[in-house]
């Protein structure tokens, strides 16, 4: 009776009001103190660990009436589309656009024969591309160690996992690298290169085919100089096309056109 009481006696909790970010918030503007916006002054190796991207909401202004203009949403999302970009109709596509989209498609349509083409050889050949390009390649390399540097590795296995990563058909290292940069720096807004107020499909896949778009909102690869400077990476940008065509024909010599289904096309739809 006398804990009822207490509970009873008791005064409500007081509603602890929310802590709202601001673009004028200190923590939410681009340090100075950084190169470019991502890493320190001077040389990496002089870092335990690189500096984390710092994004800045102020490349985001809020509209001068005080409220966003919306063009809809995303399911399941509380993103405000604020217009949706037209990438397929209505602009000038250059080479690289009308490249990256044949690619797309014919893997898309090579897909159809995996069927047909079945056999255990080329699966694991597969899961085998899967597991050195996409996991090695793209999520170890591409993604935390050379974006973020999240670590360090030999320069010797850097250069093999980058390697693998360049074989996933997802760009060399230096524009993969630029780009996800700029995407943390730049995270959700109208200068993000794959920013999903300009809808769902622009954010998921359309901005792949339109490159100067990405040049016009992020300007030149000036966020990637660590990378720049080593010819190794500059070797693999200016050659980048004929690495995929020789694993292609290497897969068709090992085991002819079943191994380039599953091999070069099904691992990158994954």
């Amino acid at each position: 009776m006398a804990a009822a009481a207490l509970l009873v006696a008791a005064p409500p909790p007081s509603k602890a009001k929310p802590f709202q970010f601001t673009p004028n918030s200190p923590k939410f503007t681009q340090n100075k103190n950084l190169k470019n916006g991502f890493f320190p002054k001077g040389k990496l190796s002089n870092t335990k660990r690189a500096a984390a991207p710092i994004a800045s909401l102020s490349a985001n202004p809020p509209p001068e009436n005080g409220k966003a203009s919306r063009s809809g949403g995303i399911w399941l999302s509380d993103v405000a589309v604020r217009r949706r970009r037209s990438v397929y109709w209505g602009r000038e596509w250059n080479s690289l656009d009308v490249a990256t989209l044949g690619v797309v498609v014919v893997m898309h349509l090579l897909c159809f024969w995996a069927p047909l083409t079945f056999n255990r050889n080329a699966v694991m050949v597969a899961l085998g591309l899967y597991i050195m390009t996409g996991l090695f390649g793209i999520t170890l390399s591409f993604h935390r160690n050379l974006s973020h540097r999240s670590f360090k590795l030999p320069k010797w296995l850097e250069y093999f996992f980058a390697y693998c990563g360049v074989q996933a058909l997802q760009g060399n290292p230096i524009d993969w690298v630029s780009t996800h940069r700029y995407h943390h720096q730049f995270c959700d807004s109208e200068k993000d290169p794959h920013s999903p107020v300009e809808g769902f499909w622009f954010s998921h896949m359309s901005w792949l085919f339109d490159t100067k778009a990405i040049a016009q909102r992020c300007g030149e690869t000036s966020n990637v100089g660590d990378l720049d400077k080593q010819p190794f990476y500059k070797f693999l940008q200016t050659t980048y096309v004929f690495h995929p065509i020789a694993l292609g024909a290497l897969l068709y010599a090992l085991g002819g056109f079943p191994y380039i289904v599953w091999g070069m096309v099904s691992v990158n739809l994954v």
